[in-house]
Formats: structure tokens, sequence, C-alpha cells
């Protein structure tokens, strides 16, 4: 997108094209105006549409141009907070809500893949939470618990188990999570906006929010050219967001991630690593990720950007990395590269936003955006269509406020992650 390969890299190389849309002309009015056409804002579209609202959607740039379109693909259950930990930062009913609505997330995306018939490169074995050392064998067998009392499909494998569906001995053992898949995520960003257009809703690209009015109750939304006034204003723009609503960027402190991806494996390698294509990330401070595509591409990530010198930086500590987990990888030849930005909080938990009278929003997915994202639209739609008050939402509503010093903390975990990926997996 935008001519610049490292912004959507294999995603955009692989993806099925978006719908066809403009930009945003002329004043127009609406049921519900949605800014943002990432997954929370493109699962309202689709779910309002279905329910007969006039739905407008703007975006910015392009369908799936923010976190949507860049993130590994990975169809997580839950955040990054301990389960029995959420009740205690959200209050016991907020809590546990949350914990049912996010846990259920995963079936709850591939039931809309497989009701729009989304082709998206779906797999359904499970995700590993990979245990480095001790201390990361520690934090799965609690997790593994915690989730397991609440009766998910989770289990804790040992080293030798974990080798056989890997293809490494990097790892003490693994958290298997059979809600959890593998995705292509621009594919499903771009199948969800067919199934939006296809129920109804009005999908403008290249059309930015860059003004927001108030009168008689309802709400106008000013782009370059043209205008969206509705009742209804849902704000899903998340860590890219920018003009009226920019507070919600600014609350979070941004962390870089890229993903390489190599040329695709030969039969025999494919064998020997992730056999069953489950998606896997580590527990370490610094952590990696990959995953295989459906044409046999290892795709593999971590934290920092990929600009200046960050790009042979980080270039180079991947090829390291990928030979110290996968010997028989050889010498492998990377086919794309790129990098987006993970909107962090400061409890690593989203946020729910009443910015005015009908002007709503969720945001702060933490690197976790498929899921929740998705399942958070529906709530949205749900409590527009007044299936749903406020007292009923899985998260209370918070006030944007900026966290400490967060331009230093960007550019400390950018420089960072430079600095730990020049020195790190040398042999």
């Amino acid at each position: 997108m935008l001519n610049d390969p490292r912004s959507h890299g294999l995603w955009e190389k692989t993806a099925p094209a978006a719908p066809q849309t403009r930009s945003l002309k002329g004043p127009v009015s609406a049921d519900v105006v949605i800014i943002g056409g990432g997954y929370t804002g493109l699962s309202a579209a689709l779910h309002l549409s279905e329910a007969g609202r006039q739905v407008v959607l703007l975006e910015a740039t392009d369908i799936g141009f923010g976190g949507a379109g860049r993130n590994v693909g990975l169809i997580n259950a839950g955040m990054w907070v301990m389960p029995d930990d959420l009740p205690g930062v959200l209050g016991e009913t907020h809590g546990e809500r949350l914990l049912d609505l996010l846990g259920n997330g995963p079936q709850a995306v591939m039931a809309l893949i497989d009701r729009h018939g989304i082709e998206c490169e779906l797999t359904r074995t499970g995700t590993l939470h990979c245990a480095v050392g001790d201390d990361g064998l520690k934090e799965i067998e609690d997790r593994g618990r915690q989730w397991q009392k609440r009766g998910a499909p989770v289990s804790v494998l040992d080293a030798a188990e974990t080798e056989r569906r890997i293809g490494t001995r990097a790892y003490r053992g693994a958290l298997l999570d059979m809600r959890a898949g593998t995705l292509q995520p621009l594919a499903y960003a771009r199948g969800l906006a067919h199934a939006a257009v296809k129920a109804g809703a009005v999908l403008h690209t290249a059309s930015p929010a860059i003004g927001w009015r108030q009168a008689q109750g309802r709400h106008t939304i000013e782009t370059p050219e043209g205008s969206v006034t509705a009742d209804w204003l849902i704000v899903a723009t998340d860590a890219y967001s920018t003009g009226p609503f920019a507070a919600v960027r600014t609350e979070q402190v941004r962390l870089p991630y890229f993903n390489f991806a190599t040329v695709p494996l030969s039969d025999n390698l494919r064998r020997s690593i992730l056999p069953e294509r489950e998606g896997c990330w580590d527990t370490k401070e610094i952590l990696s990720s990959f995953r295989m595509d459906a044409r046999g591409r290892l795709v593999f990530g971590s934290v920092g950007a990929l600009r200046g010198t960050g790009v042979a930086v980080h270039r180079n500590w991947a090829k390291r990395a990928l030979r110290r987990l996968f010997p028989q990888l050889g010498d492998v030849a990377f086919e794309a590269e790129w990098y987006g930005q993970i909107g962090m909080t400061d409890n690593a938990l989203p946020r729910f936003h009443t910015f005015a009278k009908r002007v709503i929003g969720f945001s702060g997915y933490n690197g976790r955006g498929i899921s929740p994202g998705t399942v958070f639209g529906q709530v949205l739609s749900r409590h527009v269509l007044g299936e749903m008050g406020e007292e009923d939402l899985p998260l209370p509503v918070t006030v944007a406020k900026d966290p400490a010093f967060r331009t230093l903390k960007e550019a400390y975990y950018e420089a960072g992650a430079q600095l730990a990926h020049f020195t790190g997996d040398r042999f």
C-alpha cells in the first residue's frame, strides 16, 4: 500500500482484492458513521448493516491499512493479562465478562469466516505459547491452569511434544490452545469488507476524518471533500488514529513490530517445521513469533522497526535466530519484509470510550486485534441497536489520558529492540 513494500509485505502480495471503493465526495446522511477500516470498524459495519441500519464507513487510507493488515495473523483467545488477574484489574463483573467474550472470540471469528465464505487461509489447529527456560515454563503452566479451571481446551506440552509439533529443541514446553488458530490478516479484513458491502454498508477509502461537529443530537464527520451526518458515531481507529480522535492514539505507547517471510519451503522442510501449522510466540520479554502460511512460507517476527539502521539489524538477527531455532533451514532467503505499530495501554487491556452522547469506541488491543476487534465490533453494533446497555458492556467507560513520557518510551522501545537484536543470537 502507498507503494511501500514494507507496510504490508507478504499479506499485500497474497490477499484477494478489496472491494472497489472511492473517496467520499459531498454530504451524505446515515444512521451510523464509522471511522476506521480495520477489524472493529468492519465488524461493526457488517453487523449493523445486517440489522438494517444505514452505515457509512470512512477509512483514511485503504481497508486494513493499520494493524489489521500488518499483524502476524494469530487468532488468540484472551489478552496478555493472566485470567485470574483480570477481575482484579477491571472488577469482578467486567473482568468475567471480558474473559468470557475474548475466550470465545476465536470461535466468533471462525464462524464469521464460515458464514461469509471468507478466503483467508484459516487454520483451526491452535496456537503454541512457547516456554523459554524455567521462568517461561512456569508462566505457561500458570496460564494453562487458570484457563483450564474455566473449561478452556488448553494443555501444557512437554519439551518432546513441543519439539515434535514445532521442529526445534529451543523450548522447555508450550501451551497449546485449541480455541485459537491462524489466518491471513489482510485477507480477513478485506473479506469482512466484502461482506459488509454485500449487507448494504457504504465504504469510503482515502477519506480521513478531519473534523467533527455536533448539532441537534446528530454528528457530522468532515473529510477533505465530503461529510457524513449520522445519529451514531463509532470510533474504530485505534493506534493509527489521527484527526478529531487522535486521543485514541496518544493514550497508547506504540511498539514497533516487524515480520519477515521466507520463500516457500520444500516439502521435506514443511514436514519437519510446524507440520500442523500452529501459530507460535515465545515468553521472552522481547518476544518472537512465527507461523507457516498456506504456501509454506515461514513468517518470523519480533519487536522493532524496519527503517534506518533497523532494516539491516533486524534482518540479520532474524536470519541468525532462525538458524538457531531451525538448523535444517540453512541460509534461507526472505521473500518479504514489513512492519507496523502495536498500541499498548498502561495495563495491557483494551479501552471503551464514550466521547459524547452516541459517540463510542473500543481501542487498545495490545497486539491482539483479530479476535477482540471482531467481537468488540459486534458488541458496538448491539449497543447501537439497543440490545446492550452501557451497563452490560464488557468494559467500563474510561477517559482517554496520555501516558507519562510516551514519546520517550516509544523511542526507547525502537532503539532497545535494535540493540538487543544487534547482539542477540550470535554464535
